[in-house]
């Protein structure tokens, strides 16, 4: 599809019938678009609640100059739903919002406003801040909450140095269209999360393909979000089995830019600081893992960290691509 709108606003959603409503008001209420001529994609990820008659309900009623679209796709995964909305995207941007993502009235407009002036910025995050149904402690915001997407990184934009290892999450994320289809792979390694599967990283995979063809990536503080967090996802329960997933998706986005030739001794480093890390961690919390749930989620990204190169071959993920 050739690019024909400035923008395209594509919604990723699993059952989110309860959360859609309030983001696509918030996407009623963009401000200074008058010049910007965009789209917003609702990709249903296969979800089993009503989810397409509540976006069919807004479509019936909907009197706004930005097109509400919808789209189903049954692959699993939020790594399917992105590509989905990437194809049908007809804007030359495309923003990622997810569906507990609630940006300001003015996130459309600077989001545009900032590919005018960056013109290298093949990729850009938002500001995200937390809206906690229960806020957590002070040690668990400072420690826990950058995993959870919450992203406050300063007021001036900020580039993405390769060095550093560092990149934005997928909520909020802005990707020029012509980045994504130079440097992504049609077939990559992570889906996303799915019904007994954490395993994630997906957007970061992505990312680094973005960010090895050449293209910068930035953080954009003036595209602002508010991440909707239910209490739920601060338990163990869910805690665990998401640290365990961000650590086991370690190895390819440690790999993605490392030449073939330096493979091996790269994941040599890797192992030997993953269980450095491990040994410090343990020395310094022992006997207190059980009662201590920032400490347990770290210690079980290093465990999973070290690991991943192993579980990832056992079960296929390096040589089965999406």
């Amino acid at each position: 599809m050739t690019a024909s709108l400035d923008f395209t606003v594509v919604v990723p959603t699993y059952n989110g019938a309860i959360r859609l409503p309030k983001l696509l008001e918030r996407l009623q209420q963009q401000q200074n678009t008058e010049n910007i001529s965009w789209e917003i994609i609702v990709v249903d990820n296969n979800s089993t609640d009503n989810t397409a008659q509540v976006v069919k309900n807004y479509q019936t009623n909907w009197q706004y100059a930005s097109p509400l679209k919808y789209m189903f796709e049954a692959k699993q995964g939020a790594a399917y739903a992105r590509k989905r909305g990437v194809v049908e995207a007809s804007g030359k941007l495309i923003g990622f919002l997810d569906d507990d993502n609630y940006p300001l009235s003015n996130w459309v407009a600077e989001a545009y406003a900032f590919a005018q002036k960056y013109h290298q910025a093949g990729a850009y995050g938002s500001q995200i801040h937390a809206d906690w149904e229960t806020e957590p402690s002070e040690d668990f915001q400072r420690r826990i909450a950058p995993f959870l997407a919450i992203t406050e990184r300063g007021n001036l934009p900020l580039l993405y140095e390769a060095k550093k290892k560092l990149l934005p999450p997928s909520a909020g994320l802005v990707v020029r269209r012509q980045a994504w289809l130079e440097s992504v792979p049609q077939k990559t390694i992570l889906t996303g999360r799915t019904p007994g599967n954490m395993l994630t990283s997906e957007d970061l995979e992505v990312l680094c393909y973005i960010q090895k063809s050449g293209w910068e990536i930035w953080y954009n503080p003036s595209m602002e979000i508010y991440h909707q967090i239910p209490k739920s996802r601060l338990q163990r329960e869910y805690l665990i089995p998401f640290f365990r997933g961000i650590g086991l998706s370690r190895y390819v986005t440690r790999m993605v830019n490392t030449k073939y030739y330096n493979k091996p001794f790269i994941i040599l480093v890797y192992l030997v600081n993953d269980l450095r890390k491990i040994i410090f961690h343990f020395l310094k919390y022992k006997g207190s893992f059980q009662d201590n749930l920032v400490a347990a989620c770290e210690m079980q990204l290093f465990l999973s960290s070290l690991i991943s190169p192993f579980y990832l071959c056992k079960n296929g993920y390096l040589n089965n691509k999406i």
